[in-house]
């Protein structure tokens, strides 16, 4: 049958109201129906889809809860491994707790699934096997250092026993070296150190067995050592990231298959929204068909709607829908659609701004890597156990690597291998977990050459949406010169601080406000307070504690004339209320621009010289007279030092001439005796040949005698006044050196019997001097009379030689010389001192060497050096220039 026929059919069919009512609501319960059914199938498809969604949920805690029980087995493990004093127990039960945990877990998985459990608790078996081993081998370890003390003591007993001291060194020093590598922990250096002890060359048989034992014992606790640590890394850091893997795997699994369910799920909401629409149109369309036959009004209202949804199904958002405000159903479905338009608009804009933030999202990331790769602060991604996830090249370079990816591989677990003190790493998660974050964090870490640097780490932690931490990112800048500068400035304050508290006087600094900023340690005592209490206070407020007041105008001053004041005088309490006086001085520094930048002040105490000022005063004129009878009292014993040993001079002299003179007296009496009874025979006539002949003998032996000792007379008294006439004589002359030397000593032979004496003289021949003579023959007589006093106490026989000779081209050497007592170290010190003497209870002075030293020092321009020891003699070398300086002759 044609269509237009079956539509001119339908519309010739005439039904009445109440049909055409009924028929309507037929077909809108058909319609109802037809759409319970389709919901309830689409519910229980998302229903299923929901549940599964749940499992999924559900093993993703369980793979949460499996890293987390395997990082508490790997934390137990590294204790375990590391603390030789760790209990086992707790390894073991973690292994437990995680066995367990897999074995119910497995249950409740698909098979696929199941088989990643499988991995995991072969992984698992691995892990213990390796534990056992590892606690095999700790065992051996404690059994191996239980026997080193015996073994180390043997070498020690053998090494103390050993003669040659060169083998005992080597050995020595190698056992520190294996001590030292012991304590750093460092297996394979000390059983580098015990092969080099081994390789030691040893001729002692016991020693060499000694030593060979120490050395195996060192080298069987290294390899111990050694194997610990290569299962610790192969085993079981090994199979620990092999189970984090797995477990990872199993999370991206969950979440693949949660993203396809997810995208199910969106599916079916889509498919039901859509059903529900083309329904809600259907059920639309029936209405406006019965509606068309009930009520006729309404058929271009809902034609209306109709074009208005057709515009918006053709991509006309901004539509508007007519009838919106009709009170009837006509007017819901405009509502309704109403509403719908509004959705795509929103659906429309919601897809414009993810668009949008997709790009921008985008461009962060790309400005974000660059920031990474081109930061000059290291910048890195951790998790809260210490194992490194990502790093840039900058941190890489700092560490010493060449690439993220080696500094990645390099170091494993941050808190063992980089951080110089581990405590570090513990302060620093225990501020991260309070604060969720660190600012400026300072702490020690070892790159890869061993160099310790100084980092300066800003990070902050990232959580999961449980709020759990899951990693910490931060950036680490290198501040190993700033903390270097920081300590040489803090050095050189500590210097600086203890060099000014040793300073008796007040020094202090002030800044612009006045306020101190350092301040000596002495100044401090003033106030009555400590030095560091003071820095950043005022002057007035340090005095006001103790009810006294001082003006800062003379800071003031400085600051604003820009110069320093010059000392003047000050007075001011002090914290016990003494009032004090000082002599001061201020004067500022300038920074780089010339501007003041602090104030220096330096202060000294003048009390003293103020309450002394007046008593010298009062006693400058007693003072004076005092200083000029001092010094007249020692002239006068210069003088009478002079003359006493002039004295000495002269009645050693008169001694020697007196025997002469004496014997010529005695020979002259006797030949005057003869010659009056030559005489008497002459006159009585009874003269005989042989009284003549006796006569004449007797008169020749007479006048033989009378010559040799009237010539010795007279040579004495000829060397007397010449050496009297040199000492007279004070201006220069020419004169020969060594003939000057055997004048003064001929004066001095005749006390040399008396004092069992013997006296040298070793002078070189033509030294000629320009000088003074008669001062030279003071030296000479002087020292030669201290030598006797002093030099041979209780007459004790010696010896004293004097040495001339040339001393270069310019000057001569003197050395007088005696085997006597010779001087303690505190008389030579004190030797030429005026008025020093150790025999002045026998009538000493103390000028003769003090004459000897002016003399030499003054008039002669020489220099002079005393050698004495005690029972040693006494040695004085005298260096004298062969012409008197002109300034010495001047005085």
């Amino acid at each position: 049958m044609p269509f237009a026929a079956i539509v001119q059919r339908i519309r010739s069919f005439s039904l009445s109201i109440g049909q055409l009512t009924f028929a309507s609501f037929m077909l809108l319960l058909a319609m109802i129906v037809m759409t319970s059914v389709a919901s309830v199938v689409s519910i229980r498809h998302i229903d299923t889809t929901f549940a599964e969604l749940q499992h999924l949920e559900r093993l993703g805690d369980v793979a949460e809860e499996i890293d987390r029980r395997m990082n508490e087995l790997r934390l137990a493990a590294r204790d375990f491994v590391t603390d030789p004093a760790a209990p086992s127990n707790q390894v073991w039960e973690a292994a437990s707790s995680l066995n367990e945990l897999l074995k119910k877990t497995r249950l409740e998985l698909a098979p696929e699934q199941q088989k990643m459990i499988d991995g995991v608790s072969a992984r698992l078996q691995n892990y213990r096997d390796g534990i056992e081993r590892v606690t095999a081998l700790i065992a051996h370890r404690a059994d191996l250092v239980a026997a080193l003390p015996p073994v180390r003591a043997r070498l020690e007993s053998a090494v103390a026993a050993v003669p040659d001291r060169l083998t005992a060194r080597n050995l020595f020093r190698a056992q520190n070296q294996i001590a030292e590598t012991l304590l750093a922990h460092d297996p394979t250096a000390a059983g580098q150190s015990a092969q080099r002890m081994r390789a030691l060359s040893i001729d002692d048989p016991a020693l060499r067995s000694a030593a060979d034992a120490y050395a195996d014992a060192i080298i069987s606790i290294s390899d111990t050592e050694s194997e610990i640590a290569r299962l610790d890394k192969e085993v079981l850091g090994t199979e620990g990231r092999l189970i984090g893997r797995v477990t990872d795997l199993l999370r991206d699994l969950s979440a693949s298959r949660g993203r396809v369910l997810s995208n199910d799920f969106a599916r079916t909401l889509s498919h039901d929204k859509w059903q529900s629409i083309l329904l809600g149109i259907l059920g639309v369309l029936i209405g406006l068909a019965a509606a068309l036959f009930v009520v006729r009004r309404t058929v271009r209202p809902l034609k209306a709607i109709a074009g208005a949804i057709r515009s918006l199904a053709g991509g006309e958002k901004h539509t508007s829908i007519p009838a919106t405000d009709v009170r009837n159903e006509i007017g819901d479905i405009a509502r309704a659609a109403e509403v719908f338009r509004r959705t795509l608009v929103d659906a429309d804009a919601a897809r414009e701004a993810a668009v949008h933030a997709l790009a921008e999202q985008r461009l962060a990331e790309e400005s974000y890597r660059k920031l990474f790769e081109g930061s000059v602060d290291g910048i890195y991604v951790t998790t809260p156990g210490g194992a490194l996830l990502n790093a840039n090249p900058a941190l890489a370079r700092m560490m010493g690597y060449d690439t993220p990816e080696d500094l990645i591989n390099g170091i494993g677990n941050i808190t063992e291998t980089i951080y110089v003190h581990p405590a570090a790493r513990v302060q620093y998660k225990l501020l991260m977990e309070r604060d969720g974050m660190v600012r400026e964090f300072e702490y020690q870490v070892r790159s890869r050459d061993g160099t310790v640097l100084w980092l300066s780490d800003s990070a902050t932690v990232v959580r999961d949406e449980a709020g759990e931490v899951v990693r910490y990112e931060g950036t680490v800048r290198d501040i190993t010169d700033q903390k270097r500068a920081e300590d040489a400035i803090a050095e050189g304050r500590r210097r600086l601080q203890q060099v000014i508290d040793t300073v008796p006087a007040v020094i202090n600094v002030k800044d612009r406000q006045l306020r101190y900023i350092l301040m000596n340690r002495y100044m401090a005592g003033i106030f009555g307070i400590e030095p560091a209490d003071a820095i950043g206070r005022t002057t007035t407020d340090l005095m006001s504690r103790y009810g006294a007041r001082k003006t800062d105008e003379n800071d003031r001053r400085v600051l604003e004339g820009g110069r320093e004041l010059g000392f003047y005088e000050e007075e001011y309490p002090d914290s016990s209320g003494n009032l004090r006086q000082w002599l001061v001085n201020k004067l500022p520094l300038l920074d780089a621009d010339g501007e003041i930048e602090n104030i220096v002040t330096v202060g000294l105490d003048i009390g003293e010289r103020k309450r002394g000022e007046l008593e010298m005063r009062k006693a400058k004129d007693a003072a004076e007279a005092a200083l000029r009878n001092l010094r007249e009292t020692q002239n006068s014993l210069i003088e009478a030092e002079k003359l006493a040993a002039l004295g000495r001079l002269v009645a050693g002299v008169a001694h020697e001439v007196n025997n002469p003179v004496g014997i010529s007296l005695t020979v002259a009496s006797s030949l005057e005796r003869k010659t009056a009874l030559f005489a008497a025979e002459v006159a009585r006539g009874d003269l005989r040949r042989s009284a003549l002949n006796e006569f004449l003998a007797t008169s020749r032996d007479a006048s033989s005698q009378l010559v040799a000792n009237l010539n010795r007379a007279a040579e004495l008294i000829t060397s007397f006044k010449q050496v009297a006439a040199d000492r007279n004589y004070s201006d220069q002359r020419t004169f020969d050196l060594g003939d000057l030397t055997e004048q003064v000593v001929m004066s001095l032979r005749p006390g040399l019997r008396k004092h069992n004496l013997a006296l040298n003289v070793d002078c070189q021949p033509n030294l000629t001097m320009n000088s003074y003579p008669g001062p030279y023959g003071q030296v000479l007589t002087n020292l030669f009379l201290n030598a006797v006093a002093h030099a041979f106490p209780d007459g004790k026989p010696g010896a004293v030689d004097i040495q001339v000779r040339e001393a270069g081209k310019d000057n001569v050497e003197i050395i007088f010389s005696d085997n006597g007592c010779g001087m303690s170290l505190d008389v030579r010190r004190r030797a030429f001192d005026p008025f020093f003497t150790t025999r002045r209870d026998q009538g000493g002075t103390g000028l003769g060497l003090h004459i000897v030293y002016s003399i030499v020092t003054n008039r002669l321009g020489g220099r002079l050096d005393l050698d004495s020891q005690p029972g040693g003699g006494t040695r004085i070398q005298m260096i004298l220039p062969r012409v008197a300086p002109l300034k010495q002759a001047a005085e």
